[in-house]
């Protein structure tokens, strides 16, 4: 693999690395949440580097911490304050 090339992973590869149902992938795609994905065509892939900084911001201390999954977008998450 050249440096700097992604990883890419289908659906059913992510899925299975999120422990979330390819369906869920499908929604959350659909309503601009969840991990960012590339769209090639008809194909949807995954970056495993984008997976991974997924997982790390959902990360969290106590079960009261709301995190960025809730009401936030995809794209709302992605910005900095202010």
């Amino acid at each position: 693999m050249a440096v700097g090339m992604a990883e890419l992973l289908t659906e059913r590869d992510a899925s299975k690395l999120l422990c979330l149902s390819v369906r869920t992938l499908q929604k959350w795609r659909l309503s601009g949440r969840g991990p960012r994905f590339l769209k090639l065509g008809h194909a949807v892939r995954y970056d495993r580097a984008e997976l991974e900084r997924f997982l790390a911001k959902a990360r969290r201390a106590s079960t009261s911490d709301p995190g960025f999954l809730r009401g936030v977008s995809n794209a709302d998450s992605n910005r900095s304050p202010g």
